[in-house]
């Protein structure tokens, strides 16, 4: 039995996976963050720490008592997000920094005007900011470290200071081709090396989770989307999925060369480490979608439109088509490939007949076209075919909208076992550091789809690309923005 724990944005997942890719057991336990200001996501590091534990023991307890101890733990996290610690107490500094917070914009956009590359959702700027804030003489004993590294501390009982290769490499500082961290970085953010976590494999024994009954081995460590990739089986060149949730994103395996845009590529998708074992990393690139389920939320909640997210799917089905409606999911701006922080949701060609389904069923194909972009963007940056699309997440338990997805994609969506994939990609990688597997293609071998979908009819894709021009550039001043 493998104990993973799953830190996300919202929750804290402590789950038990068996030796067949299956989940024996799982414990949930909130974590929200706090908006103390428009553009501010904190966290208190602290109560994830207890919250991490509270769950874990549960779930260690449960294996206990089925007669299967734990033999080994993962940890999958939500990237990004950013928490400073005192060395010798082990106590936060200032406020843990969520992935989705803003603050450092005008900080990103400074350094940029330098011919210095920083998006304020990954770790760099936020990092300054709390030095900035706890140790601007830079003399404290301070850790620095993402999500994954305040759990192996954690479990550790501050034993071990280190971040995977996958987490590392979205953190800003990270040298391009991930092997070391950048000098240059951290002299502009004024980072002291010795803040920062040692960089290990993704799979492999860093230390003892002695916070935990048993002191099981720590194995596994990796950044959630790589993990659910990994969970459906996305070991080798080609292999691709989108989790949609709130948002939405693709990964692509690409092999062992790193891909050749430093940043970003052209169809505007970025390079990221999947895995690294061994000390070879598996490269990869990442696809996003800025809002997925947001857009079934506002249905939901702001329009009233729907009493429930699975109700979308039914009312959707009521009807064949939308009726030559055209919904762009824009709430929050375009993502891949259009990077547009400017454009804003658009509904076109709504007519006297538009009802209830033909809204619902728009809304459902413009996410789906969404994911398409997605595809048609990884292509087009790696030169790899993408012949099948693994998804997992909240919106996969929809029919309607994974047919959809076929049809605009005009390629076999197969639809994870289990809605969220994370937890047994995490699962894999301590699995294999300990023996419970022996190869990355018995991972790639546990891949067992709930469904397989077929394209049906051809959605339009041009259409679709005319309504997007016609949603883009809505806010000129924030489509100018650039990261």
């Amino acid at each position: 039995m493998i104990l993973v724990v799953d830190v996300g944005t919202s929750s804290v997942r402590a789950a038990l996976v068996r030796g067949d890719a299956t989940i024996a057991h799982e414990e949930q336990r909130p974590l929200l963050p706090a908006s103390p200001a428009p553009g501010l996501v904190e966290f208190d590091a602290a109560e994830m720490a207890a919250t991490v534990l509270d769950a874990a023991h549960a779930a260690v307890a449960v294996a206990d008592g089925t007669g299967e101890p734990v033999a080994a733990v993962g940890v999958a996290n939500q990237r990004g997000s950013t928490v400073v610690w005192d060395r010798a107490t082990g106590d936060p500094v200032g406020p843990g920094i969520g992935w989705q917070d803003l603050r450092t914009v005008g900080r990103c956009l400074e350094l940029r005007g330098e011919g210095l590359r920083f998006a304020p959702n990954v770790s760099a700027t936020k990092l300054e900011y709390l030095l900035d804030l706890v140790d601007p003489g830079r003399d404290r004993d301070l850790c620095f470290g993402t999500v994954d590294t305040w759990v192996a501390w954690t479990l550790s009982e501050g034993a071990v200071h280190v971040t995977d290769a996958s987490n590392a490499a979205i953190t800003g500082l990270l040298e391009s081709d991930a092997r070391a961290w950048s000098e240059d970085a951290l002299d502009v953010l004024r980072v002291p090396a010795r803040v920062l976590p040692r960089v290990v494999d993704s799979t492999g024994v860093v230390g003892k989770a002695t916070a935990l009954p048993g002191a099981p081995p720590i194995a596994g460590l990796v950044g959630d989307q790589q993990s659910s990739l990994l969970g459906q089986g996305g070991v080798h060149t080609g292999a691709a999925k989108v989790t949609f949730g709130t948002g939405a994103m693709l990964d692509l395996v690409v092999g062992a060369e790193r891909p050749e845009f430093r940043t970003r590529g052209p169809g505007g998708t970025y390079p990221i480490v999947c895995r690294r074992a061994d000390d070879v990393d598996t490269w990869g690139v990442e696809a996003i979608m800025l809002s997925a389920g947001t857009n079934i939320e506002w249905l939901r909640d702001d329009l009233g439109v729907i009493a429930t997210t699975a109700e979308s799917h039914d009312v959707a089905s009521a009807c064949e088509s939308s009726g030559d409606v055209w919904y762009v999911p824009a709430l929050l701006g375009l993502g891949t490939p259009q990077w547009d922080y400017g454009a804003r949701g658009t509904v076109l060609g709504l007519t006297r007949g538009t009802g209830r389904p033909e809204l619902v069923r728009a809304v459902l194909e413009g996410v789906a076209h969404r994911g398409a972009d997605l595809v048609e963007a990884a292509e087009g940056d790696t030169g790899i075919a993408v012949p099948c699309l693994r998804v997992d997440g909240g919106m996969t338990a929809n029919p309607t909208f994974v047919q959809l997805l076929a049809d605009a994609t005009q390629r076999i969506v197969e639809v994870s076992p289990v809605l969220e994939a994370t937890a047994l990609g995490a699962a894999f990688l301590a699995g294999l550091a300990v023996g419970s597997w022996e190869s990355e293609d018995d991972l790639a071998a546990t891949w067992a789809p709930r469904a397989r979908v077929e394209p049906g009819h051809h959605l339009d894709r041009a259409r679709w690309r005319d309504a997007c021009h016609r949603a883009e550039r809505w806010l000129p001043e924030l489509s100018a923005v650039d990261f």
